[in-house]
Order: structure tokens, then sequence, then C-alpha cells
């Protein structure tokens, strides 16, 4: 059973090579999904070196082939240095005369980029709806205010990046538009009221649903009253009432990073990564330190075991990331 438990995780990459705790994860725990970094990238010759190797090595031990996955959105959040082309941010494009077209050419010329050095899914675009000037952290990343316009440029977006092979990952559900602390740091609250979150804030994933979105990432944030004191990673009513039963979502389900303060700094990883499947998650992203990825997948095994996390639970989610797989994985 230990190494099927290995395709409910995604992990980063130490350095520019694939390292010896990386090999031991794939060999000792069978976890075949990864996420590139600005630390993972040298040239677009090395970086498709690496992803030869995390293919190779997979293979080796008999498991599919992996999720390389990145956070290419342009601007402010992007991994991939000269001589990869360099975007605008989000934000910049959609309020362009044509941002349709803008962003059809970012998605395109990305994803051409991407699908030469070897990944497969690129976490983006950002579907979170953001005033301007208002002390929104999220501002620059956003695609607007609008939330059907956020949802129409985001669908953009992902059929292009989709039909080129590139999986999408809208985010972060159920909307951080909102929030004025970074979740990187520490743990946000938004206040809204739940019939505001789904009449405006949630429109532009229900859009990306519906276009069929391979994924999408889940929130580092307490929404008071929807589920209060639980972040939305945590949260069943978010993760399964809202986006399964409500929305009707039968795609992946990716947290953010669980190292991020908003999670660390409220109780361990490896508790919260149990916590987060048991919601409604199907992939748990831990992008830095293999020690709590290894502490996060033995707690996910004991919790199996012990009947924590049911088999129904488990098959549903390997049923969703087998059909991603054999969409995007080539």
């Amino acid at each position: 059973m230990t190494n099927n438990l290995g395709k409910y995780f995604m992990v980063g990459i130490p350095g520019l090579v694939l390292d010896s705790s990386t090999e031991d994860l794939v060999r000792k725990q069978g976890i075949h999904n990864f996420i590139i970094f600005s630390r993972n990238v040298e040239s677009p010759d090395q970086l498709r070196k690496l992803c030869q190797d995390l293919n190779s090595v997979c293979r080796d031990y008999d498991l599919p082939l992996p999720f390389i996955s990145i956070d290419q959105e342009g601007g402010t959040v992007a991994r991939l240095s000269k001589p990869f082309t360099q975007f605008k941010d989000a934000r910049v494009l959609a309020e362009s005369e044509e941002p349709e077209k803008e962003l059809a050419a970012f998605a395109r010329d990305c994803a051409r980029e991407l699908v030469d050095v070897g990944i497969n899914m690129n976490l983006a675009p950002v579907l979170d709806i953001c005033p301007s000037g208002e002390g929104f952290f999220m501002e620059h990343r956003s695609l607007g205010n609008d939330p059907y316009k956020v949802g129409e440029l985001g669908c953009v977006i992902i059929n292009e990046m989709q039909n080129l092979g590139i999986a999408a990952c809208g985010k972060h559900f159920p909307g951080l538009g909102a929030a004025k602390l970074d979740p990187h740091l520490q743990l946000p609250t938004v206040s809204k009221k739940h019939e505001e979150i789904m009449g405006r804030d949630v429109i532009p994933f229900q859009q990306a649903m519906d276009a069929g979105v391979a994924a999408i990432m889940t929130s580092h944030t307490i929404y008071s009253d929807i589920d209060e004191g639980i972040p939305a990673t945590l949260s069943p009513f978010i993760l399964s009432t809202m986006a399964r039963d409500e929305l009707g979502y039968d795609g992946l389900i990716i947290t953010d990073d669980l190292e991020m303060g908003a999670i660390e700094n409220e109780g361990s990883i490896h508790e919260a990564a149990v916590k987060s499947f048991v919601a409604g998650a199907d992939i748990l992203l831990i992008c830095h330190d293999h020690g709590k990825v290894r502490r996060s997948f033995a707690a996910f095994t004991e919790a199996v075991e012990k009947g924590e996390i049911s088999t129904s639970r488990l098959q549903n989610s390997a049923r969703r990331i087998d059909t991603a797989q054999k969409l995007f994985i080539v």
C-alpha cells in the first residue's frame, strides 16, 4: 500500500539536479509529483535534463510518469528567468486594450516553453477577484475586480494552455482577493458574507470548472462566515461541500504549499496534510523541506492504516489523479 500513497503528494527539489533525497522519496515513498522553483533553474537545457531525470527515476521504480508543475503566472510570480520569455503581470495584460489577445498570447508562449523543457502543469491562472489601490496583496496577480471578466480571461488562459498540453490550475479557491495578509507569512481572515463569496468570488472558479480546468488550488485563508477558525485548505465544507457538491467539480484539488506560515505557524505540517486530504484535497503540496515531506507521508500512511482516511476517499482522489495524468502526461 505504501508506494500507492505517493501519488497524493507533490514536492519540491533542492537544487539543479536530481539529488539523492528526491530519488529516495521516489524509491521509498513512491512520490511522483514535483514542483519547480527558481532554485531548480539555470538554463533551458539544464531544466530539460532535470525533468527528463525525474521522468526516468519514476519509470525506474515502476511509478507513473510525474506531474511536474511550476508557478509561471508572469510578472511578480515567475520562476523562469531569461532566456525564457519574461511576461508582464496578469493585471497589466488584463487591463490592456486587447486583454483576450494579450492573455492568449501569454498562455500560448508560456505553454510552449514549458512543454519544451518537460513541465506539464502550470499553477495558474489566479482567479481571485481584487480591487485596485486598496492594499490587497493579490492586486497585481489578479485579473481584475469584475468576477465575470476575471472568469472569462482566466478561461482564455486555461483553454490556451490546456490545448497545448499544459494542465492549468485556478487559484486560490474560494477566493483570496479580499485578504490583506500574505498567507506565505501568516493566516489571513476574510470576513465577507457567505452569500457574497458565492455570488462574486466563486464565480470565476465556477467558470473555470465549467471550462474543464484540470485543477484548482486551495486558499490558506479563514472565511469566517463559512467555516469559522478553519482555513479553506483544511475545511471539509469548503473543499467537499462547496467545491464538489454545490459546484459539481470533479477535477483535482491541490493544496497551496503546506509549508507557508498560514499553516505551519498554526500547527504541524504533517497534521495539516492529513486534515487537508480528509477535507477533500487530492494532492498535498510541500515545496521545500524533505524532512517535513517524510513526516507528512508517515502521518498520512498511519491515518490510512487507522482508517482515518477511508478507502473510498483514497479511490476517489486516485481516480481524479489518474484521469488528469492520462490527459496531460505523455
